[in-house]
């Protein structure tokens, strides 16, 4: 923009008033000269297109005096002189230098570098005003006269500059003196690409300087060589918006640096034609710290301070997304509000830097306690909440994986932590609210959750409440028979019972099934408890018992007249199944009781065939090994592959009883029990048929080739005494209108361990 004095020096051994080298050597032929002197006068006429039309402030000034010779309109414009006022002083004269200093160091640079870039200078216009503006000037030669060219924009006011620069570009590109010293000095970065095989062709410094590439390391190359792109989507929509429009302003990438850093960038891009080859201009503007303002921005609107947790604002925003999807899906979520235990006191007492480490820890506790997928906020204070959607179809189920996480969270709040050195135990209170529809108001759910909590802490705290009375009920009647079942095992509190299994007319042995006695409730059934003890691992120790017993009646009868012949099928969760130690469990209760293993046959359920098939495998064949009998329980409603069933060391199957009480009127129950007694036959097992309740069933059975039946129709479910008094008498059949056994509706599934959930 402002030449200056000075910096003649620079040119001294240069002649004034020499010819380009052009013009001598077309002397002396015509038609050269006419073409050479055609050529400079359309470059003339390109270049003076380009100056005029310049966004940028552009001036000439001569060395030796700082006069100017030509400027731009947009020169004039900054500065509010006219063009007769400019040309023929200098900006000392003219008194555009706001700041001498400044001056100074353009001359002090262009002295030593013949360049200058990023001078940053304040300007007075004529009328007095005062702006900011960013130049950048070098020293070329115009007919033979040293001159500075300057270029200046005004960054007062931080106007965008990337499509004024890509315009800019595609006009000085016609003077490729002028537009080196644009495309070099500009202060974004700038790649050029050939289209035909998608190749930079050229760069310019900034862009190298962001990206902290050298210039050899990118000429050659495609964006996809160097990995420019962190997300290559965003090339693929950046060129499709060129296909359609020729342009593209404003666009926002990652890119990825040399180092593997990514810095976010808004890109210019235009299509342009060099040297006939179309090409890409694509003009980048560094907007990292654009990005960090504005994160941190959402984190302040979004998010807690203290725990960065999602705050007050998000929780409600995502609550009211929770219940609108629940709305579409039918399916079940819950609020969990949690409230520290006397927290004041830890603040009173403290202070409120201990109770804010306190909050940190809690807050980390909480979320280890969650899925990914739900949300965690604090309210404010020692409040926090959780969203819990998608649990379940059925409110029930959704309350008890609510209960379950609630369980999990005051046990990891309860743990005892290190605050400012010193060791502190807080506890927590729960409310818990469903919401499954979206006709829930935000309002009313939060208000619920809020009131369930209040109600744990009038329950002494450490622990929770659901706000649905009848839900509340459940559970607690759910607490209550896990605690009333940890307490009967080993107080003879359960019995086996045995039911026959009859072959060709004679009992040819018995399965063991559980029964509980309450002392306060009497018989409960084993569909309400054995489930229970699945899901609280207390099946573990139940079923060891079982096994223990089962084995110990079984070694009775060896000793008993008439029943020594017997065989007993003792059923095996999948729980009791998987410990590692249950084969030693197992041979010890054999070695223990003096039971026969050959005697002994365990049932597996057939939904142990589909995990973990190896390790199935090799405690089979040690079972196996000493003499135990195997049999697979329930077969046909699992998904067992048959390619697994033939690997596997078994002895039995039993034909599930939903198969025998519908094969008389359903075809494909009737298909599929005599599919499983051919299959038996076909692998050299045996076949047991369960819940044989009519003469029809047993005789179509029977026709079907299995032979051994244990159901209602021969006896249900009986204690050992009655078991050994009967078996003594002739086998007989009865079809009982209604069941007598106090456990109906588990003698018709032949409840064992575990039964189907």
């Amino acid at each position: 923009m402002f030449g200056s004095p000075g910096l003649s020096s620079l040119f001294a051994h240069r002649k004034n008033g020499c010819r380009p080298q052009s013009l001598a050597a077309s002397r002396g032929n015509p038609s050269l000269l006419q073409a050479t002197c055609q050529s400079i006068r359309h470059t003339e006429e390109r270049y003076r297109l380009i100056f005029e039309t310049s966004v940028d402030s552009i001036s000439i000034n001569r060395v030796d005096d700082g006069t100017c010779i030509d400027c731009n309109q947009a020169f004039l414009d900054a500065v509010g002189f006219t063009r007769d006022e400019i040309l023929g002083r200098t900006t000392v004269d003219l008194g555009i230098w706001s700041d001498p200093g400044d001056r100074r160091r353009l001359v002090d640079e262009l002295q030593q570098n013949k360049t200058c870039r990023d001078l940053e200078a304040c300007f007075r216009r004529k009328n007095g005003e005062v702006f900011w503006g960013r130049m950048s000037a070098a020293v070329m030669e115009i007919d033979g006269i040293p001159c500075i060219l300057s270029v200046t924009r005004d960054i007062s006011e931080a106007k965008s500059a990337g499509d004024r620069l890509a315009s800019s570009i595609r006009a000085l590109q016609l003077s490729e003196v002028r537009y080196r010293t644009v495309f070099e000095s500009c202060f974004d970065g700038i790649l050029i690409v050939n289209l035909h095989n998608r190749a930079c062709i050229d760069v310019n410094p900034r862009f190298l300087e962001v990206m902290g590439y050298r210039r050899d390391e990118v000429i050659g190359k495609t964006t996809l060589d160097l990995g420019f792109w962190a997300n290559p989507r965003d090339r693929d929509r950046m060129l499709e918006i060129l296909r359609k429009q020729q342009s593209c302003n404003g666009f926002e990438a990652l890119f990825r640096k040399k180092n593997g850093e990514t810095t976010w960038t808004v890109l210019s891009a235009s299509l342009i034609e060099i040297d006939g080859n179309p090409s890409l201009i694509v003009i980048a503007r560094d907007i990292s710290a654009a990005k960090a303002a504005e994160e941190e921005i959402r984190n302040l609107a979004f998010y807690d301070q203290l725990t960065r947790l999602a705050n007050r604002r998000l929780l409600l925003d995502r609550l009211r997304q929770a219940l609108a999807s629940c709305g579409r899906t039918n399916l079940t979520g819950a609020v969990l509000f949690i409230d520290l235990d006397d927290f004041k006191t830890l603040n009173d007492t403290l202070g409120h830097k201990t109770g804010d480490l306190l909050l940190r820890e809690v807050a980390k506790r909480i979320s280890n306690c969650t899925r990914e997928a739900d949300v965690v906020a604090r309210l404010g204070g020692d409040e926090f909440v959780i969203i819990l959607e998608d649990l379940s179809a059925t409110p029930e189920d959704a309350a008890a994986v609510a209960e379950t996480v609630a369980e999990k969270l005051l046990l990891s709040v309860a743990e005892p932590c290190q605050l400012a050195g010193r060791e502190y135990i807080t506890t927590s209170s729960i409310g818990i609210a469903l919401f499954c529809d979206r006709q829930n108001n935000l309002d009313d759910v939060m208000q619920q959750a809020d009131l369930a909590m209040y109600q744990a802490k009038a329950a002494g705290g450490n622990t929770a409440r659901f706000f649905a009375p009848a839900l509340q009920a459940a559970v607690n009647a759910r607490a209550a028979m896990e605690e009333d079942l940890r307490r009967a095992i080993g107080t003879n509190q359960f019995q086996l019972h045995y039911q026959p299994q009859v072959q060709h007319g004679h009992v040819s042995g018995a399965e063991a099934l559980l029964r509980w006695t309450h002392p306060a409730r009497g018989p409960i059934s084993p569909c309400d408890f054995i489930p229970l003890a699945e899901k609280t691992g207390l099946i573990v120790p139940l079923g060891a018992w079982i096994v223990e017993t089962a084995f110990a009646q079984a070694a009775s009868w060896l000793k008993q007249q008439g029943m020594s012949h017997l065989t007993l099928a003792v059923n095996i969760s999948a729980r009791q199944f998987r410990q590692p130690d249950f084969v030693g469990q197992v041979l010890t209760a054999l070695q223990r009781t003096g039971a026969d293993p050959a005697r002994i046959t365990l049932e597996l359920t057939e939904s142990m065939l589909v995990d973990n098939v190896e390790d199935l495998k090799a405690k089979m064949l040690a079972l196996k090994s000493h003499g135990l009998k195997l049999s697979i329980d329930d077969f046909g409603t699992g998904y067992s592959s048959l390619s697994y069933l033939s690997h596997l060391p078994l002895d039995q199957l039993k034909i599930d009883r939903s198969f025998v009480k519908n094969m008389l009127v359903d075809t494909g129950s009737g298909a599929i029990a005599k599919a499983i007694i051919a299959l038996s036959h076909t692998m050299g097992l045996s076949v047991v048929a369960e819940g044989v309740e009519t003469e029809e069933q047993r005789d179509l059975l029977t026709s079907s080739g299995c032979h051994t039946f244990q159901g209602y129709l021969f006896n249900p479910a009986l204690d050992a005494r009655e078991f050994e008094r009967q078996i003594k008498q002739p086998v007989r059949t009865h079809r009982p209108a209604t069941s007598t056994s106090a456990h109906p509706q588990a003698d018709a599934l032949a409840v064992s361990l575990p039964l189907p959930v």
